[in-house]
């Protein structure tokens, strides 16, 4: 049983544009220009939260003549997933064992 999350990638995603753009981009493949369409920001601010998604890798991009294109990757999000699965199960057996330290 695994009781630790990767809390650099929920740093990340903890940011409600970034979320937001992990949210539009399970949908489909975008280029910067539809995610500011969608999300309202501004393209210099939308390009340095795609920078922090792509260098956590949680995005990747596919250059397209002159526009990228970005692609989430679900196998980063499955393993974030997962660990919270394990945190639920480790807290599930702590609480049907009873399990609690006992105060000075």
């Amino acid at each position: 049983m695994m009781t630790s999350v990767d809390t650099d990638l929920i740093r990340v995603l903890a940011d409600p544009l970034r979320l937001r753009i992990v949210t539009l981009l399970a949908r489909e493949t975008l280029c910067t220009t539809h995610l500011v369409e969608e999300t309202g920001a501004r393209q210099t601010n939308l390009s340095n939260h795609l920078k922090v998604l792509r260098e956590a890798g949680v995005v990747e991009t596919e250059p397209c003549g002159r526009f990228t294109y970005y692609r989430l990757r679900p196998e980063v999000i499955e393993v974030l997933a997962g660990q919270f699965a394990d945190l639920a199960e480790t807290a599930r057996a702590t609480a049907e064992a009873n399990v609690k330290r006992s105060c000075p």
